[in-house]
């Protein structure tokens, strides 16, 4: 079976012994819609914020976000299997510096891990994927501490934050966003951090 990423140039390649090579790719708004209309469709996706979005709608915000500079997204794939949509922006041009005393060398992440599908849970596999995420972050992009904003209902998210290191900062209000490009209504947020010497400690 051909790889159908294999003509993609990554930002981020790494082969992790029992996992797989996991490549991080820029994400190709056209390119990669149907698989994440697909994702973000689906009702466990319901906190990403797109569920009732059509594909061409998800393509549109997509195509927007990669003409800015402080935002950017990202298909993760895992060997030739599509595994994550990853998106890093900087949080000092982003609603939730209205919310925490933002650092040089911050750095916002999003994550939606691609469906478990039909061979069910896996165990291991959410943490060596992050593992490469926050490689890519931490040590690639040379950022300093990762801030999260996962929505305060999604417990799943936090605790699987929790479990990976980040430490808890306050739960706040992200102000509503109305824009001729972008519309973000308001949102109660966890806000969670992660330092490169938690993730990288020795």
């Amino acid at each position: 079976m051909t790889d159908p990423y294999a003509s993609r140039t990554p930002v981020h390649e790494q082969h992790l012994d029992g996992f797989g090579t996991v490549r991080i790719l820029p994400l190709d708004p056209a390119g990669d819609a149907a698989v994440v209309h697909g994702w973000v469709s689906e009702e466990r996706a319901a906190f990403w914020g797109m569920n009732g979005l059509t594909r061409r709608q998800v393509t549109d915000v997509y195509a927007h976000m990669a003409t800015l500079d402080t935002h950017h997204a990202f298909l993760v794939v895992k060997d030739d299997d599509p595994a994550a949509l990853l998106q890093t922006y900087d949080p000092a041009a982003d609603r939730v510096s209205e919310c925490y005393d933002t650092e040089p060398g911050d750095i916002g992440v999003h994550l939606l891990l691609a469906p478990a599908g039909t061979g069910g849970a896996r165990p291991g596999w959410t943490a060596a994927l992050s593992g490469a995420l926050m490689a890519y972050v931490l040590l690639g992009l040379g950022r300093t501490r990762i801030v999260v904003d996962p929505d305060v209902d999604n417990e799943k998210a936090i605790a699987r934050f929790l479990k990976q290191g980040f430490t808890t900062g306050p739960a706040v209000v992200l102000p509503e966003v109305d824009l001729p490009d972008v519309y973000l209504p308001e949102k109660k947020a966890q806000l969670a951090f992660l330092r490169r010497e938690v993730a990288f400690a020795g």
